[in-house]
């Protein structure tokens, strides 16, 4: 049998791409400023993050100006909701088997 362990995925591994993906799961998109704000975090600390869900394509990232700001709003792709459930899964399931 797998050990339960590897089927965690490694970039969950951090609490805050953890956090990201929990508030994406449940929102249909959400913006930079909100992310920033729910989660208590720094612009960088934040961006780094969302840059690493970016390139795994777990995340889709859109740029958009109001009036003459720019309105970053980011969601889930198909990719990253598989991704983030089969991770909730093999915790689950290790947990289960504790």
């Amino acid at each position: 049998m797998k050990n339960p362990i590897e089927a965690l995925n490694k970039i969950f591994d951090s609490r805050i791409r953890l956090g990201v993906m929990s508030v994406l799961i449940v929102n249909e998109h959400i913006s930079f400023n909100e992310l920033k704000q729910l989660l208590e975090l720094t612009d960088g600390n934040l961006a780094s993050h969302l840059s690493t869900l970016e390139l795994a394509e777990y995340i889709r990232v859109q740029k958009a100006f109001i009036g003459k700001k720019t309105n970053t709003t980011y969601s889930i792709t198909d990719l990253g909701k598989q991704a983030f459930k089969a991770h909730l899964d093999a915790l689950e399931k290790m947990i289960k088997g504790l």
